[in-house]
């Protein structure tokens, strides 16, 4: 993990009729949810993200299928795998972040603190190391 990101685990609970992950802001999120989106039927090859924010705190799950997501502080970089329903990372801060190598199945939910804000995006990744 590089510093403004963690890995975040949601209890799981289930029983012979399958499973269920219940997420409560305030409680299991450290903070309030504005916005959810969710990214499905991402073509082989494509890299979704490339992109920091400037001033927002997310939490990324795959909730179904997988993918990798490369994170960079600007110090710091790592590549994570997202494949469990009930885990995810939290990003917090000026994170740039590449979403890559998407199974045919992956669905991606985000979670976030902001409402959309199209200012709020970097799309220079060199603006990091400033």
């Amino acid at each position: 993990m590089i510093q403004g990101t963690s890995i975040v685990y949601f209890p799981s609970h289930g029983d012979e009729r399958g499973s269920l992950v219940a997420v409560e802001s305030g409680r299991d999120i450290p903070f309030d949810v504005k916005r959810v989106y969710y990214i499905y039927g991402t073509q082989p090859n494509v890299v979704r993200g490339r992109h920091a924010h400037k001033d927002i705190n997310q939490i990324i799950l795959c909730v179904h299928g997988n993918c990798d997501i490369f994170l960079d502080n600007g110090e710091e970089q790592c590549v994570l795998r997202l494949d469990k329903p009930n885990e995810g990372v939290y990003i917090h801060g000026f994170i740039w972040r590449e979403m890559f190598n998407f199974s045919e199945d992956c669905v991606l939910l985000v979670l976030v603190d902001r409402y959309y804000d199209p200012d709020d995006y970097e799309y220079d990744r060199e603006e990091l190391k400033k």
